[in-house]
């Protein structure tokens, strides 16, 4: 079949991609930007770039689609989240409705609760949306996904690891059917051209039904964990949100959003699916305990935190691998190598994340809690795989633009918040028969804000850099 992927950079679209091609499809990757996908190659897979929040997109789908995907979530962005998904849904299902095919499949919310957040609100109206067209919809809903990566791991993870005791708002106590990233998949597989799933809605979660605390409680026991909560009536959705923001990796809209929708219990209503399509629901230990497996193997295929929209980051960034040479303040060290080029790669390709950043940790942390409590990123975001880089990957407070092993080359941009834009290049070049190592950091001051900036942190960088550059040579 001829399958049309939206999302195809997000959590789920990440892991739904293999899956289809294994399957034989031919699968044609909607994209904002194609340079996030270099790398990428299959005999059965096309990439389309193309922005759905464009007034008028003017890309055209293959005519023959048998199958299109929308996996397009905009809950953890600024601004007006459910108007974004709106225009996003209605530019899909016009592209879509002008092609040969038969079926729309859409991953939704758990939408039972007759007071619904903004969040599952927005989710259902996208149903309605994609629903007016001529293409046959089937709806999955689903609520709390479990898997290495997923923003609810994290999440969790997050607190159960860095909290003994938990003094908690309230809307701990609420239900949810959490369901494992692998049955998510097989659901979103299992449905293609079954013309009985066709306008029709199916809730798809594991075989509990858990309050968010029981599942805090879960996780700390295959943690091999001794956890105490305590839940309380007097935290407000401010203070809630603000409690995520600094103890997990969320962004503060991304809290915001999920504090509001874990107020609304996402309880599944029964039906057969599960056993039409043959499939065996996963326990939430069970998933928990499979997530870690993979993260122990260095095995997550895809995490949130790389999702260009978890953390509001420009769909234009890939346009910036062009360091600018003008108007910039650069600070630029080269050390010769020693024969141990292949290491100092290694090295360079490890950089953040568990490793940091070889020199002046402590002034690296600092940095990142400074960020945090300006409202940007910190360092709490790591690095999905610990010696393996692709472009788009967060890491850190920085975002990878370029990772080109063969060409020896890695090229960061700055996400922290900053008075201007910056640039962190690590490149392996020869010199003389021998083997150089350059490491230049460039900084685009905006305003004078940004050049007193520079010079205030100029004493920090010269120990910093220096020290980097001399660790990674070592």
């Amino acid at each position: 079949m001829k399958i049309l992927l939206t999302g195809a950079n997000g959590y789920i679209g990440q892991r739904l991609l293999p899956v289809l091609l294994e399957q034989g499809h031919t699968v044609y990757c909607c994209v904002r930007n194609r340079k996030r996908f270099e790398g990428m190659t299959h005999e059965h897979l096309e990439i389309i770039e193309v922005d759905f929040l464009d007034p008028a997109p003017t890309t055209a789908f293959p005519t023959d689609l048998d199958v299109a995907y929308f996996l397009i979530h905009s809950m953890s962005s600024k601004g007006d989240f459910s108007s974004k998904e709106a225009t996003t849904a209605v530019n899909f299902s016009k592209l879509v409705q002008a092609t040969q095919c038969q079926q729309i499949i859409y991953l939704s919310g758990i939408v039972n609760e007759t007071e619904l957040s903004d969040h599952l609100s927005s989710r259902f109206e996208v149903e309605k949306i994609l629903r007016s067209g001529k293409v046959p919809v089937t709806v999955l809903r689903a609520g709390i996904i479990v898997g290495s990566g997923s923003a609810s791991f994290e999440i969790i993870r997050d607190l159960v690891e860095k909290l003994p005791v938990m003094i908690a708002p309230k809307w701990l106590n609420t239900l949810c059917q959490p369901i494992s990233i692998r049955n998510v998949v097989q659901f979103l597989s299992g449905v293609i051209g079954r013309t009985e799933t066709y306008n029709q809605d199916f809730d798809i979660g594991g075989p509990e039904v858990l309050s968010y605390k029981q599942m805090l409680l879960k996780f700390a026991e295959v943690r091999k964990l001794r956890r105490y909560i305590w839940t309380v009536p007097v935290m407000t959705p401010k203070l809630s949100s603000y409690w995520l923001y600094f103890i997990t990796a969320t962004s503060y809209h991304l809290a915001t959003n999920l504090v509001d929708s874990m107020k609304i219990n996402v309880i599944c209503r029964p039906n057969q699916l599960p056993v039409d399509l043959g499939i065996q629901l996963i326990s939430y230990k069970a998933a928990v305990e499979m997530a870690f497996q993979r993260i122990e193997q260095n095995m997550v295929v895809s995490s949130w935190k790389d999702a260009f929209s978890s953390f509001d980051t420009n769909p234009k960034l890939m346009d910036y691998v062009e360091v600018p040479k003008f108007g910039c303040f650069k600070d630029e060290k080269s050390r010769t190598l020693s024969g141990n080029e292949a290491e100092v790669l290694e090295r360079i390709w490890c950089i953040g994340g568990n490793k940091g950043w070889y020199y002046g940790t402590f002034l690296w942390k600092i940095r990142g809690h400074m960020d945090k409590m300006a409202g940007g990123v910190g360092l709490r975001r790591g690095r999905t795989h610990p010696y393996e880089l692709s472009p788009g990957d967060a890491l850190d407070f920085w975002r990878v633009l370029i990772a080109d092993r063969a060409g020896k080359r890695l090229l960061l941009f700055a996400e922290m918040k900053l008075p201007g834009e910056a640039w962190l290049e690590f490149h392996i070049t020869e010199k003389d028969g021998k083997a150089v190592l350059s490491q230049t950091a460039t900084f685009r001051p905006r305003g004078l804000w940004g050049r007193v900036y520079w010079y205030l942190v100029l004493p920090f960088h010269f120990f910093i850099f220096n020290g980097m550059i001399d660790t990674l040579v070592k």
